[in-house]
């Protein structure tokens, strides 16, 4: 079972969906640059110009990483503006950003600066200068990046929560057993204990790997509570793929024969080398009829007959766009199918019609699957499943839960869901950092949302808050593959402005935010 080859941050949930960040397949990267001024290297919309006074990412600050196939392993590099130019020195010495097309006064080299900053310095290959950016404008003239004015910080445009594989193990990072380190040796990425978070520190430029138990990795290996300075990490591109560092210039790689992360090489080969994937909704559904999660665990009969969630009631959900349906895959590698006479099995080895469903989101935060010939779904007594019933009743209604995301990263079209500020809990859909938002399950599909203070959210139609000692119930509703709905136990959705509103809004699912995830 393969993933995704790349991962991204969304710019507008009405619009396309997907800007590649991280692709394996080709080895672009979106990225922020960030100059010694903490302000991003920017595209204007118009006349081409260019700037770096901003102080936030948003679509103008995203610039497009495209290797040069002929650089053989020089990390000659293209930048690419949201406007699909390409940034350029002309013949004067001019840093310009007007041209659809890749030149020779577009290549530049990546230099990585070993001032422990973990700063990038990008030369231009034919002028052999370094771009700078002093206050106002973009220069090129430093024949070595001798000042801050030419080094940058890379941020890299991904989202938060992915799956991190290794390219020379071909395996996958999970949470080890004991939930106090990290192996490498996942064939596929199933479950929580393979979600990480990827968090960027903007104050100084690195990253650290956050893990679903809540804990940060360590140069040592071991999971530690807080994130220190051995948990900080720099990024370096090595033809289209990943490396991190640490402070004493060791690498991350999978380590003996448990795989265990941690660093050790001064030198990067393919054991230091990763991919981030995005991270598929795998979820878990309950039947209303009887309580029972949705299993596998019998064989191909696909039944609802057990109390708990393990791998055998764990489904990976399948996005198909044209249909705007879902293929719903097991940990064997089967698809559910729909049979002859109604019933579902666990058998299809291939995507087809017959493995599609919809999923028709209940005023009540169930679900209910309608299969290819038009019925849906029922539980029968005997827990089996069976696309017989031409309208939703209770008998065919399903809780949902999204089972790999014990911790859930949410952004709007221009920023993460955070805090306004440390002492004021109010939550805010412009924040360059996120709040990292832990998600408990509750009865029936409900979920209840703990920020890091230890306190639970609180919505109104006037703001959300995390302040309160009492859990409130939320559903979530899974719209596409990167995208949630979400609304409380009234049927009232979550809405957001770019005013920075948040708040309860109506039932309506045409007004409510699809939040990115």
């Amino acid at each position: 079972m393969e993933g995704t080859n790349g991962s991204n941050i969304g710019l507008d949930l009405n619009g396309c969906d997907d800007i590649f960040a991280l692709n394996q397949k080709t080895g672009c990267w979106t990225i922020g640059l960030i100059n010694s001024r903490y302000n991003y290297l920017t595209a204007e919309s118009f006349g081409y110009k260019l700037s770096v006074h901003s102080s936030n990412m948003k679509k103008k600050q995203m610039w497009t990483l495209e290797p040069d196939p002929t650089s053989n392993g020089e990390n000659i590099i293209y930048l690419k503006s949201f406007l699909n130019k390409y940034l350029a020195v002309d013949s004067f010495g001019n840093v310009i950003c007007n041209s659809d097309e890749k030149e020779e006064g577009s290549k530049f080299q990546i230099t990585l600066v070993e001032d422990g900053s973990g700063r990038w310095a990008l030369k231009n290959v034919v002028r052999r200068y370094f771009l700078g950016a002093d206050i106002d404008q973009l220069t090129c003239t430093a024949k070595a990046p001798k000042n801050d004015a030419e080094l940058w910080t890379v941020q890299l445009v991904v989202r938060p929560q992915m799956n991190l594989r290794s390219v020379g193990r071909k395996r996958f990072a999970r949470l080890s057993e004991n939930l106090d380190e990290i192996y490498v040796d996942a064939n596929i990425p199933w479950g929580a204990d393979t979600l990480f978070t990827l968090e960027f520190l903007r104050e100084c430029g690195r990253y650290a790997i956050h893990t679903c138990n809540n804990k940060y990795l360590s140069i040592t290996g071991k999971l530690v509570d807080t994130c220190n300075k051995d948990c900080h990490f720099f990024v370096e591109y090595h033809s289209g793929q990943l490396a991190l560092k640490d402070k004493h210039g060791a690498y991350l790689s999978p380590i003996g024969s448990k795989a265990v992360l941690k660093t050790r090489s001064n030198s990067v080969t393919k054991d230091e080398l990763f991919s981030i994937e995005d991270s598929l909704p795998q979820a878990s559904f309950a039947a209303a009829l009887n309580n029972r999660f949705v299993s596998v665990k019998q064989g191909v009969d696909v039944t609802a007959n057990q109390e708990e969630i393990s791998d055998h009631e764990t489904f990976l959900l399948e996005y198909e766009w044209n249909s705007e349906k879902w293929h719903i895959r097991t940990m064997q590698d089967k698809y559910w199918k729909l049979e002859a006479g109604g019933g579902i099995q666990a058998v299809g080895d291939k995507r087809s019609t017959f493995t599609l469903f919809d999923l028709v989101w209940q005023p009540d935060g169930s679900v209910a699957f309608r299969a290819d010939n038009g019925r849906y779904i029922i539980t029968k007594r005997s827990g089996h499943l069976y696309a017989t019933s031409n309208v939703v009743d209770d008998n065919c209604k399903y809780f949902f839960y999204l089972v790999n995301r014990p911790v859930l990263v949410l952004k709007y079209t221009d920023g993460f869901v955070g805090l306004r500020s440390e002492d004021k809990p109010k939550l805010q859909v412009d924040r360059v950092n996120y709040e990292t938002i832990v998600v408990e399950r509750a009865e029936k599909g409900m979920v209840y949302f703990k920020g890091q203070n230890g306190k639970y959210w609180h919505a109104d139609s006037e703001c959300v808050t995390v302040d309160s000692d009492t859990p409130e119930g939320y559903y979530l509703e899974l719209r596409a593959p990167t995208r949630l709905a979400i609304k409380n136990s009234s049927g009232n959705y979550f809405t957001a402005s770019s005013h920075d509103g948040f708040c309860l809004g109506d039932t309506s699912i045409e007004k409510a935010t699809l939040w990115e995830f």
